[in-house]
Formats: structure tokens, C-alpha cells, sequence
């Protein structure tokens, strides 16, 4: 990482509340390089400079923390990030917060290679990569209503996200939602289907993203009852018939 880099990078954080150490310093740098090397060869991200990388997934996935802390403190937990892509925001979350425990949920195999990768190269502990759509790990045993925090950026729309992710949720833990200006629209459509579903929506947070001038909301649901048996419904439908109520 070039030292213009880092300096963006360290800046950004301690304007969130977050100061960066070596240890910080080193895990983002590894992350980037190989991110950007990666990137030649599969399309992980639009973004082309590692400026902009710094600043719109990686500053942009670690503003959510002390939102997040509000409500349940980052450690030792169990975390899912859904439709996590190159790794946001669970990835960066987890390198300031190594001792979560995070899953990664992700359907493009070749994300899925690129993740095995990055894990090793950062020698990330309690990690494990899920190959495939929420709305198959939603039913399964193993995964509904387990988490404590189950995080998504840039999905869906509200309504269809709240179907991918509050299944997984435990009762009493929350989904976190990262939305842009748009979030009013999004919440008018999805909250019935919020509160059908088990969530009820407690807070949203503006969060200012160093160096963004976009607005970024934070949306904290929490799950306060089971999810109804046969959501969420088979892979696709909650895309192709959004749920309206």
C-alpha cells in the first residue's frame, strides 16, 4: 500500500472512531493487493484505484461499527455477512474485529475462490465461506435463526433483503442494513414484510463516510420473533415476487 494510501486510509478510520495499529495497517494493505491483482483476472469490483477501493468498500464497510456497538458489542459473536461479494463488509469488520466469528455467503464460485484466497492470505481465523443463495440456507437447520448480526451492503432492495437475511437471525439479534439516500422509499415498501417476518426496525442511523459525499443510512432491525415456516421461499422467488403486504 502507498503511503498516500494509507495515510486516506488511517485518516478515514480515526474520523469514524477507529484507530488503526499495525496489525490493521498490514491486514488492509494484504487485502488490497489482492484485490487489485485479483480484480485483472475476475470482475470483483468497478472501482479501478486503490483510493477509491480505500475509501467506497473498505471505509464504507468499517462505518457501520459503532452503529452497530449501540446495540451489540463486536466481539466473539456470530456474524453473517450476506451477498458478501469480495468480501464487504464482513471482511474489513472482521479485521478490526478478528475474534467475531463470520460466515461469508456468497453464489458466484469464482468470489467463492477469490474469498479461499484472501482467508488464507490473511491467515483469518473463525471463518467460513457458504457457497450458495440465503434462500437455501434460510431453511436449513444448520443456519436459520443462528446468527447474532447479519449484515448486508448493496443487495436488494429492503423488501426482498429482509427475506434473504432475517431468517438467519437469532431471536434478540439484529440485521443491519447499509442504504443509501433511497432508504425512505425502501422502508415504506419493506416494513410490513420487516415485521412479517420477525424484525422490527428500531433505529436508523445517518453515517457520515469519509471523503463520500453521498448520504449513508444504517438501518438496525431487530428480530423479536420466530420467522414463519416457508420463508424464505425456494431460490428466486423473493427477487421475482417481492413480498407486499
Amino acid at each position: 500500500m502507498l503511503k498516500e494510501d494509507e495515510n486516506i486510509l488511517v485518516e478515514g478510520a480515526q474520523k469514524i472512531g477507529i484507530e488503526f495499529n499495525k496489525a490493521y495497517l498490514e491486514g488492509f494493505s494484504q487485502y488490497l493487493d489482492l484485490l487489485i491483482k485479483w480484480n485483472q483476472k475476475i470482475n470483483l469490483t468497478s472501482l479501478k484505484t486503490s483510493s477509491e477501493i480505500i475509501i467506497k468498500h473498505f471505509l464504507d464497510s468499517i462505518a457501520c461499527i459503532k452503529v452497530i456497538n449501540q446495540y451489540i458489542h463486536l466481539e466473539e459473536i456470530n456474524i453473517i455477512d450476506v451477498g458478501t461479494g469480495a468480501g464487504f463488509p464482513g471482511i474489513p469488520i472482521k479485521i478490526v474485529y478478528p475474534s467475531i466469528k463470520l460466515s461469508l455467503l456468497e453464489a458466484k464460485k469464482k468470489k467463492i475462490i477469490f474469498l479461499e484466497k484472501l482467508i488464507e492470505k490473511l491467515n483469518l481465523k473463525k471463518v467460513k465461506i457458504l457457497n450458495g443463495r440465503a434462500e437455501t440456507f434460510g431453511r436449513c437447520s444448520d443456519y436459520r435463526e443462528k446468527y447474532d448480526l447479519v449484515i448486508s451492503r448493496a443487495v436488494a432492495p429492503l423488501n426482498i433483503l429482509s427475506e434473504y437475511c432475517l431468517p438467519l437471525v437469532r431471536i434478540g439479534g439484529l440485521f443491519i442494513a447499509q442504504k443509501g439516500r433511497s432508504y425512505p422509499e425502501e422502508t415504506e415498501k419493506g416494513i410490513n414484510t420487516i415485521n412479517f417476518l420477525g424484525g422490527e426496525l428500531i433505529k436508523v442511523e445517518n453515517i457520515q463516510v469519509p471523503f463520500i459525499k453521498q448520504e449513508r443510512y444504517v438501518l438496525v432491525i431487530r428480530k423479536i420473533k420466530n420467522t414463519p415456516l416457508g420463508y424464505p421461499r425456494r431460490e428466486g422467488v423473493p427477487q421475482k415476487r417481492p413480498l407486499h403486504f
